[in-house]
């Protein structure tokens, strides 16, 4: 009995060494993998489809750490642009505050040289008057002296001022500061409400740049030119902001089809073509005329006053003659009313509102027609936010602009030229 318990035990020794050097399973072979880059969907799906041995399991080890690192990596490069979007901020916060100084200084130039010039203008015509009755000797030589100096000096300090215009470069830097302002709304906007992009640091970077060419800081080498031939709308946007696509696209669709995609349709289409015409042929001209005649004017008075002055003092230098005296005092009182009109009416800042309202229009005329000429309604930003946008803009509701482009429709048809301007603001 005890042999045969002990031959049972053997036996079952036996058969379970035999069993488990049966089921014994290979160690995998070592696999080494190349340092991962940015990992897709390809890598597992390969990994799938190979005959190497590869287990689920093996799989959805992988699977986690290649999601792991994608997010990553979007994580990083969406911190990258976020930090370049928050650099450019700061370079827009502190142009804001630069236009804004030198805003508030050139207008502060225009006070203190229109006072002072016209001062020293109206002292010298004084001079003169009174070295008129005097009788030779050293109190009119020394009245007569006088009253040369000054209008030489008003002379030349209403040359210096007729020539940078005081008023107008405030004006600039207004305009510049309001601008710049609204380029920092736009940023912090886009960090706001959604993930940034490089496209929205080149945009952005390419506003700034921009402004920076349309209103320059400094005077010298880079002023803007105050008397052109011709005024010229100001342009502070950059080329491809407004024009995305320049080829004008024809519609294959039929007249009975409706463009219903992305709200867009083709009563909208062509209402924005008749809003189109009406800012080409009345707002945006009619600025143009108006700035072009008060160049004129202001070029007219920007002459006369140095003329005026030098005149007077040529007859200060003969005051002992009595019709040089009172030349020398009638110049000396229309130099002081001439200055006075052109920068106490601040001329130039006019012209900078004018050539600033027709870049207005021409920025809005140019963005109606690239977002028209963009064949693909779903590339195009929605139909009734692009609508309610252009009739803020123009100062009117949206049921006043659909009238205004059925005026322009109907005087085209009759031959007519309508006779209201698109915008209510300017």
């Amino acid at each position: 009995m005890a042999s045969l318990q002990a031959s049972n035990l053997l036996f079952t020794t036996s058969s379970s060494n035999r069993i488990s050097a049966a089921i014994s399973v290979p160690k995998l072979p070592k696999i080494r993998f190349s340092p991962l880059k940015t990992p897709n969907r390809g890598l597992v799906e390969e990994l799938k489809i190979r005959d190497g041995g590869f287990t689920n399991s093996v799989i959805e080890k992988i699977v986690p750490s290649i999601t792991i690192i994608e997010e990553t990596n979007v994580e990083d490069s969406t911190s990258m642009v976020a930090a370049k979007l928050y650099a450019i901020l700061e370079a827009v916060a502190d142009r804001v505050e630069m236009h804004k100084n030198l805003g508030e200084q050139r207008d502060n130039w225009n006070t203190l040289l229109l006072n002072s010039i016209n001062m020293i203008t109206l002292t010298a015509a004084t001079m003169a008057g009174v070295a008129a009755t005097c009788g030779a000797g050293a109190s009119l030589l020394a009245l007569k002296l006088s009253s040369a100096l000054l209008f030489s000096a008003a002379t030349g300090m209403l040359v210096i001022m007729n020539k940078i215009q005081p008023s107008q470069l405030a004006e600039e830097q207004r305009n510049a500061t309001k601008l710049f302002k609204q380029l920092q709304r736009e940023i912090q906007t886009v960090l706001a409400l959604g993930v940034p992009s490089e496209d929205d640091v080149k945009e952005a970077t390419e506003k700034v740049l921009s402004l920076d060419k349309a209103y320059p800081l400094p005077l010298i080498g880079k002023m803007i030119e105050k008397f052109p031939k011709t005024l010229e709308p100001a342009v502070w946007w950059p080329s491809n902001q407004s024009q995305r696509n320049n080829k004008v696209h024809k519609s294959k669709q039929s007249s009975s089809s409706k463009m219903v995609n992305n709200g867009w349709s083709e009563e909208l289409e062509m209402e924005m073509r008749q809003i189109l015409e009406v800012l080409k042929r009345k707002d945006t001209e009619d600025y143009l005329r108006l700035g072009n005649l008060g160049l004129k004017i202001n070029k007219i008075l920007a002459i006369s006053g140095p003329v005026l002055t030098g005149i007077a003092a040529v007859g200060s230098a003969f005051v002992e003659f009595p019709h040089a005296a009172v030349v020398a005092a009638a110049a000396g009182a229309l130099a002081s009313t001439v200055n006075t009109l052109e920068h106490g009416g601040q001329v130039g800042m006019v012209l900078e509102m004018y050539r600033n309202c027709a870049g207005f229009f021409t920025l809005m005329e140019e963005s109606i027609e690239s977002t028209l000429n963009e064949s693909e309604v779903e590339k195009r930003e929605n139909g009734e936010m692009f609508e309610m946008k252009v009739a803020l803009q123009l100062g009117r509701s949206v049921s006043e602009l659909r009238d205004l482009a059925r005026k322009s429709n109907y005087s085209r048809i009759e031959g007519t030229e309508i006779q209201e301007f698109a915008s209510k603001l300017f």
